[in-house]
């Protein structure tokens, strides 16, 4: 049969349509999804991100971003990514609770760039930190003439050690001992073990040397006969407690001051001793001084001398490790070149046989260049580092990735910037969004908020006011939302129509701390001043190095509080003083009862309120105290009222609340209600004075260390940044504060970027024109008017188009 008989020509196939193809079910997962968040107060919040895109996160300081973004989403992404290890390895990992959530998918691995500073170490540096220094080990090991040894003889945290002994083998089935010796070259000073500096102690303001131990000779902080120092000191036997100290033989002030650790018995208990001196090198000197309780950093600035190590000059490295040079430089010249300095000298090398290391420590300084950051040096100790440059620093090591599809979660990482870098900012924050990756930030500057590809608003308020999401969608949606952030989104500040007069002037002369040229300056008193410029021009160079450290000056960094879960806002300002004084007194008791860490502590619970579970690498469990049911205070304590009120009911109450409570009637206490004023003030009023500070946001602490300080004496107020984590509807609030200040007679100087708090001065101070070796100068001095009218400088182009918007 022949093929055309077999094939009707009237039957025809039916012509499928051209649709194009479904897409693959492995697409469908571009949303990260979450429902029934509630950690700390988000009310059961549902809401879903779009992956890959950049998603900012907005609203008032303490409505939730950060319970949401990183107490959340983060959290359980880490904590997922932690239960992919074996039982053995989680065991020597943080363990993380789950989020309290319901549901959440979608997740992808998190990176977070947050705002903590950096490790306080003192032998932390930034080329440590970003390991540009392993790299430039590496290249001067390779290449420095003359050689002198492996990476480590250039390294200023290991130190040259050698020795040599018997040792036991086993040959042959036989055991012989063999000689053996051995020698590791490091690159540490031996005097100053490699921090760069000597101390000097002044031994007078160690102890009173005509009393005796048992009279309180020692007046050092912490350091009581009550304690365990005084069993140490009364049990030693090297000397007596009782004889006045200025009595002593040279030996036993010798063994009071300087004996190495010695391991003695006292009442049949086994501990060391070890002398005054090395002990606080020990406890106190291990740390950086920005990370010093207040009270210690007090005494270490009266008690000891810190100088230049005279053996290293201050580099930290052996003078071997000095000696090997690459084109007549020793890393430790190439470390103290401003960063964008040292790239130029990087990339200046050409060196085929150390290629692919050049080209990743060029890489690695570009980016410093790129983020900003190019006018430090890679010497400079980390704990220096403000909050804004210590989140740009953790970036370095992100920008290069390979990586995608992981998710960066930034807390407002324009902090510390000029309005002139946060385009630079907001153009890295595309570029990984751009590789393919989820960008959530955590934010309140306009100029961020408008890159946004998704908008995520909280509120409607604060705290217990918060919690909830109050838009969703595109910036312009956002504008037209009716919210608080969409009302102040356009927000611009007017010059003020007068300024204020100086009454004198604070003189400063030739001031040339890190990058400042001999500066001179006079700076006016009894009016609101405004030190601005690009990021690295010299502001908290001039103000720390110059003001705040005189007699008169309150100043106020950006230095995180220090609180665990058993401090809330009435043990840290100093309002449960007077407060646990004023039950005591009306109840006939000690005032020890009313404080949760003290004798009226739940003895279930130790007055923490909750009982946690220790579950070894597994999260821990914790359940509120069935004996006390949560109020952390024994039941008969809970008997004693002030005002009608019990003292958990107190410590319960919002600031705002207390404030009423304490003003007038049965329950008033003006030394308790002059610190809640200051609280209100802050824009704190509707936090709970009892509320744990580990559960308090970034703005919410820095303003209630404002609050605390504001009551200090002092007739000069220096504030870092104020407005750092601040709402834009806040920030007219902070500028009333600060007016109330001046207006009160003080004289308030602060270093800020925030074009509003510009506005507002009386007197601005702008340094310049360029960052590192490229600032250090005064450019501008004058009023606010004359600035914008002036338009010489970055900062007066930016304010007049600020103005003008």
């Amino acid at each position: 049969m022949s093929t055309a008989s077999r094939t009707p020509t009237s039957a025809k196939r039916p012509t499928k349509k051209s649709t194009s193809p479904e897409p693959h079910v492995a697409d469908s997962h571009d949303l990260i999804r979450v429902h029934g968040a509630r950690e700390n107060n988000l009310k059961n919040v549902s809401l879903e991100i779009p992956k890959r895109r950049l998603s900012v996160f907005t609203g008032v300081s303490g409505s939730g971003k950060s319970s949401l973004v990183f107490a959340t989403i983060a959290a359980e992404s880490q904590r997922m990514i932690n239960e992919t290890y074996s039982a053995f390895v989680q065991g020597f990992m943080p363990t993380l609770a789950r989020p309290d959530v319901d549901v959440l998918e979608g997740l992808t691995t998190a990176i977070i760039v947050d705002q903590e500073r950096m490790g306080a170490n003192p032998r932390s540096t930034v080329g440590t930190a970003t390991d540009a220094n392993a790299m430039l080990r590496i290249l001067f090991s390779r290449l420095g003439t003359p050689h002198i040894g492996s990476p480590q003889a250039f390294s200023f945290n290991v130190a040259s050690i050698s020795g040599a002994g018997a040792v036991t083998v086993e040959k042959a089935g036989r055991t012989v001992k063999e000689r053996r010796s051995f020698s590791i070259t490091g690159g540490m000073c031996p005097r100053c073990e490699g921090r760069g500096s000597v101390s000097d102690f002044d031994l007078t303001a160690l102890y009173d040397d005509s009393k005796s131990l048992n009279e309180g000779a020692l007046t050092i902080p912490g350091y009581s006969m009550e304690g365990w120092y005084g069993r140490i000191f009364k049990g030693c036997g090297w000397f007596d407690p009782d004889k006045p100290i200025r009595k002593y033989t040279k030996r036993e002030l010798n063994d009071l001051l300087y004996k190495e650790a010695t391991k003695i018995k006292v009442e049949g208990i086994n501990l060391t001793y070890l002398g005054l001196i090395p002990q606080i090198q020990k406890s106190f000197l291990s740390k950086d001084r920005e990370a010093m309780q207040p009270h210690i950093r007090a005494f270490v600035d009266r008690a000891i001398t810190f100088q230049t190590c005279p053996d290293c000059d201050g580099t930290r490295l052996t003078a071997q490790a000095r000696s090997s040079t690459i084109g007549g430089l020793s890393i430790a010249d190439v470390c103290a070149m401003q960063i964008s300095d040292l790239a130029d000298w990087v990339h200046g090398l050409d060196e085929p046989s150390v290629g692919p290391l050049l080209t990743t420590l060029g890489e690695t300084l570009d980016s410093f260049v790129d983020i900003g950051l190019g006018y430090l040096s890679l010497e400079r100790p980390a704990g220096t580092l403000s909050g804004g440059e210590a989140q740009r620093t953790k970036l370095i090591r992100h920008l290069g990735s390979s990586l995608t599809d992981v998710t960066y979660v930034f807390d407002e990482p324009t902090i510390g910037l000029h309005p002139h870098d946060i385009a630079r900012m907001n153009d890295l924050l595309i570029q990984l969004r751009d590789k393919g990756n989820t960008v959530l930030v955590v934010e309140h500057k306009p100029e961020a908020i408008e890159i946004a590809d998704h908008v995520v608003d909280l509120g409607p308020g604060a705290g217990s006011l918060g919690g909830e999401i109050v838009f969703e969608g595109t910036v312009e949606g956002l504008r037209n939302s009716g919210t608080l952030t969409g009302k102040h989104l356009d927000d611009r500040a007017a010059l003020k129509s007068e300024v204020r007069s100086g009454n004198g002037a604070m003189e400063i002369r030739s001031a040339s701390t890190h990058n400042l040229r001999d500066v001179d300056v006079d700076i006016p008193l009894g009016v609101l001043v405004v030190v601005t410029g690009v990021a690295g021009s010299g502001k908290s160079s001039l103000i720390d190095g110059s003001v705040a450290r005189r007699d008169d000056v309150v100043s106020i960094d950006q230095t995180a509080i220090k609180g665990s879960r058993r401090s809330n806002p009435a043990t840290y300002t100093g309002l449960l003083e007077p407060i646990r004084k004023a039950f005591a007194k009306a109840n006939g008791v000690k005032p020890a009862l009313f404080s949760a860490n003290s004798a009226g502590a739940c003895p279930n619970c130790k007055g923490a309120g909750v009982i946690y579970s220790d579950l070894a690498m597994m999260a821990g469990v914790a359940t509120p105290c069935e004996v006390c049911e949560g109020k952390r205070f024994l039941a008969e304590v809970l008997d004693y009222t002030f005002g009608g009120r019990d003292i958990s009911q107190v410590l319960g109450m919002s600031v705002a609340e207390a404030e009423q409570f304490f003003a007038d009637g049965d329950a008033k206490l003006p030394a308790a209600h002059k610190i809640l004023v200051r609280l209100n003030d802050v824009g704190l009023g509707y936090l709970t004075i009892g509320q744990p500070l580990t559960t308090l946001s970034g703005g919410e602490r820095q303003r209630l260390k404002l609050a605390s300080q504001m009551g200090d004496k002092g007739d000069i107020y220096v504030l870092d940044e104020p407005t750092t984590g601040l709402h834009l509807a806040d920030v007219d609030q902070l500028l009333e504060l600060l007016d109330r200040l001046v207006d009160a007679g003080k004289s308030v100087i602060v270093i800020e970027h925030h074009q509003a708090v510009m506005a507002h001065a009386d007197w601005i101070i702008d340094l310049g024109p360029g960052a590192g070796h490229d600032g250090g100068a005064i450019v501008f001095e004058g009023t606010p008017h004359d600035l914008v009218a002036d338009r010489s400088t970055l900062t007066g182009q930016h304010l007049a188009d600020y103005i003008a918007g």
